[in-house]
């Protein structure tokens, strides 16, 4: 049985890939801040309340974890947005979301590097769009994201002799809370926007392929571009 390590695995993209991947046969180890769907609680699903800010709490955790499994499966899903005119971000929000988006993946990945070079393993890093364009109004996150694909592109360059696997995945809108501090929201109509679903089965495909594949980067774009403003609250 394969085991994967997942973050941002209690809503989401993450939340999606990790019930995907036990279905697929993997035992999942999902690192979260809060689990509140019921359908988290299944069989090979295994729940760790962790805020990746805090360092020292997620090296002890993922310590523990390495205790109990072989990860050869490391996905890095979790990730925070505020969006607005650059100067209106404060310096603790662009500190939490370098932090989430980018320092711990980079953390966790050199943890367990050596163990995905002794299993031949998998890296999947869940980007944006956004790292290769300009993001008006995002450009505190976009800088995130783009670090991200950047370091994982050079990763793949330095572990592929090891026959490690390093895939990023760049969606587009997607349906989720990562909207949830911004003053606009997906378009309405089905076609203007993804779903978790959609991430998630594009990031089964990639594992799937044959051995000796590598699907690099996967760029996942809606057909139709609309955005919406949020309703101005009274």
């Amino acid at each position: 049985m394969k085991t994967a390590l997942v973050t941002g695995a209690s809503s989401g993209i993450g939340r999606r890939i990790c019930l995907d991947l036990v279905q697929d046969g993997y035992e999942v180890f999902g690192i979260g801040r809060k689990f509140e769907h019921p359908d988290t609680q299944v069989p090979f699903f295994h729940t760790l309340v962790c805020d990746l800010r805090d360092t020292q709490a997620l090296l002890s955790l993922v310590g523990q974890v390495r205790e109990k499994a072989r990860i050869d499966t490391l996905i890095h899903c979790a990730g925070t947005a505020y969006y607005g005119l650059h100067e209106e971000i404060s310096p603790a929000k662009i500190q939490e979301m370098l932090r989430v988006n980018l320092e711990a993946p980079l953390i966790l990945t050199q943890m367990l590097l050596r163990d995905m070079k002794s299993a031949g393993g998998t890296i999947v890093f869940i980007s944006s769009v956004t790292a290769r364009r300009a993001s008006p109004h995002g450009a505190a996150y976009a800088a995130g994201k783009a670090g991200l694909s950047g370091f994982a592109e050079s990763l793949f360059e330095e572990v592929r002799k090891f026959g490690v696997r390093v895939i990023t995945v760049e969606p587009d809108m997607t349906r989720t809370g990562l909207y949830r501090h911004a003053d606009f929201e997906t378009g309405e109509e089905q076609g203007s926007y993804l779903t978790p679903e959609t991430v998630s089965e594009a990031v089964r495909f990639a594992l799937n392929r044959p051995e000796g594949v590598v699907l690099r980067t996967l760029s996942i774009r809606p057909q139709i571009h609309r955005i919406r403003r949020k309703p101005v609250k009274q």
